[in-house]
């Protein structure tokens, strides 16, 4: 079972100075900062999925990447500008999330082939069309059609697909890397996906992706991959599009899933109310301590004179100090670092989070950055569990793709 994590040009910057909370003036983030792969030990997933949306733009308007690191990647590859090592793969898919409202994706299939072959992926998805909609009951003939026409689309461009890459892949020199062409399967019932998979592997696909499945129950996609396995071929396997279910994977293996892709473990760390820092046996909140000079609230408070910005900056390194010192003695006491980190919150006037604030007094009595074995756990300590700035809070979000790959490790699947 593989995991593929999603890029979105997250990266740290290694000699980022937390006790002054600013980057070495010498940092040049496309040379020094560190992709999770590159930053902890094993690697936190086995490959790097990549949307041409997120490089090249939709008509949701330009991609995470800015010109020259666009055209770094397709000069470079994708093995290179990340700095894969040689045992991680590589998927590149359209990024179908982000043209979801138009009535038909906004890509070519010589565009998308493109992007595919020129930054060396080894393997590509073919375009789709997401159909938002789960009625296991209701045939072709009473769906909505623009589901019936979404997935239609889907297989139309599937078969035009997979016959690009075989013209392209027959040009490529004896002994070089060859693109795997892997077919995009969207439906809104299990008769519709495994209708799909049928179709795409009549094509000729060996690896198929099955879409949409983000808003299902488990059971939900447990049916669609029971139905799937009647009409599935020998030698054919399955990748869960942004799906991670980590206590379902044992039973997603029966059903021939090889591998999926998601941004959650990484994304709790910092959009979650309460599960920001992974163990292997639950999560923990983390402690928010807002930097003065970046929090948009308190320095709204300041500008119309309700906080004193000095109040409110020696109340923040009290914090800091506090819970450094706490991580440095064993035998501190909870309360003085409860106190403070109360007092902080008090400032912002917000009586529902300040009434979180006594959910970290369990997060200060467990400890769990002590125990963790991960690299940036040991390196930075409680800094881990500080919700405060992308440098802290991206580390959280790699240290919890290493808890998610520990499982998944552990799991008895072949």
């Amino acid at each position: 079972m593989k995991f593929y994590f999603p890029d979105s040009q997250d990266q740290i910057s290694p000699q980022y100075d937390f006790k002054k909370d600013e980057y070495p003036y010498h940092r040049i983030r496309q040379r020094d900062d560190l992709y999770a792969h590159q930053a902890v030990t094993p690697a936190p997933y086995g490959g790097i999925l990549v949307s041409k949306a997120i490089v090249d733009g939709s008509v949701k308007g330009a991609g995470k990447y800015s010109t020259p690191q666009r055209d770094r990647l397709y000069r470079d590859g994708v093995r290179h500008f990340f700095g894969l090592p040689a045992e991680m793969t590589s998927l590149g898919d359209c990024g179908a999330f982000n043209y979801i409202d138009e009535e038909y994706p906004p890509y070519t299939i010589d565009s998308v082939l493109d992007f595919y072959c020129k930054c060396g992926f080894d393997a590509g998805i073919s375009i789709d069309h997401v159909i938002f909609g789960y009625k296991p009951e209701v045939s072709e003939q009473d769906a909505d059609p623009a589901w019936v026409k979404r997935r239609e689309i889907s297989l139309e461009l599937a078969e035009k697909f997979i016959e690009a890459v075989k013209r392209r892949n027959n040009l490529v020199p004896e002994g070089k890397k060859r693109l795997e062409p892997v077919g995009a399967a969207q439906g809104w019932s299990p008769d519709s996906y495994a209708d799909s998979v049928a179709r795409l592997q009549k094509m000729g696909y060996k690896r198929i992706a099955l879409g949409g499945m983000v808003p299902l129950k488990t059971p939900e996609i447990l049916a669609c991959l029971q139905r799937i396995s009647e009409v599935r071929e020998d030698g054919v396997n399955f990748h869960l599009l942004g799906i991670t279910r980590v206590d379902s994977m044992e039973r997603f293996v029966k059903f021939h899933v090889s591998s999926f892709d998601s941004t959650s473990a990484f994304r709790q760390a910092f959009m979650d109310e309460r599960n920001n820092y992974h163990t292997p046996d639950r999560s923990y909140m983390a402690i928010r301590v807002p930097q003065v000079d970046g929090n948009l609230t308190l320095k709204k408070l300041i500008l119309a004179g309700m906080v004193s910005q000095s109040e409110a900056i020696k109340a923040e390194r009290e914090c800091l100090r506090l819970l450094r010192e706490y991580n440095e003695d064993e035998r501190a006491e909870v309360e003085p670092v409860m106190d403070a980190l109360r007092s902080y919150q008090a400032l912002l006037g917000d009586a529902k989070k300040l009434k979180k604030v006594e959910k970290y007094k369990e997060t200060l009595a467990a400890r769990p950055w002590m125990d963790c074995p991960c690299d940036l756990c040991r390196k930075h300590k409680i800094e881990m569990v500080i919700f405060r700035g992308t440098e802290r809070n991206k580390r959280r979000g790699f240290h919890n793709m290493t808890v998610l790959e520990a499982k998944m490790r552990k799991l008895p699947l072949t």
